[in-house]
């Protein structure tokens, strides 16, 4: 009998080197893009530390060590972003960027959609301003 592997998120991406890699470009991308001015407004200048805290917290998300949890505890998204104004329009600014960088790293197409979709209601769950008013 053989014993069975299963490959999680972490693995399909690409490990370390990947997420690394999509946390610098997603970075890229919101310091250089006119239309993601909002969502750089919300950062420090200095994006070290953010770069950091996504590394750590993509690699345990997608089934990687929980580097996160290791250093700060539960995520608790919500409540650390509760700070920020966060509208649909930041949401979208946000999965613009982690789109390009994601687009930069060969992936199944499949696995693409799938954590795309699954990006996408992760940043529609840390919205906490209403627009419609």
């Amino acid at each position: 009998m053989t014993e069975q592997t299963t490959l999680t998120p972490y693995d399909l991406i690409g490990q370390e080197a990947a997420i690394r890699h999509v946390v610098e470009r997603f970075y890229f991308f919101m310091d250089t893009l006119p239309e993601a001015a909002e969502i750089r407004a919300m950062h420090a200048a200095d994006l070290s530390g953010a770069r950091s805290k996504l590394f750590k917290f993509l690699s345990g998300w997608l089934g990687g060590p929980d580097l996160f949890v290791q250093e700060y505890g539960h995520p608790r998204l919500r409540q650390r972003h509760f700070p920020f104004a966060i509208g649909a329009a930041a949401r979208d600014q946000w999965m613009l960027c982690m789109n390009k960088a994601l687009d930069e790293i060969t992936m199944d197409e499949t696995f693409r959609a799938n954590l795309s979709q699954a990006l996408q209601q992760l940043a529609t769950h840390m919205i906490n301003q209403d627009e419609t008013a």
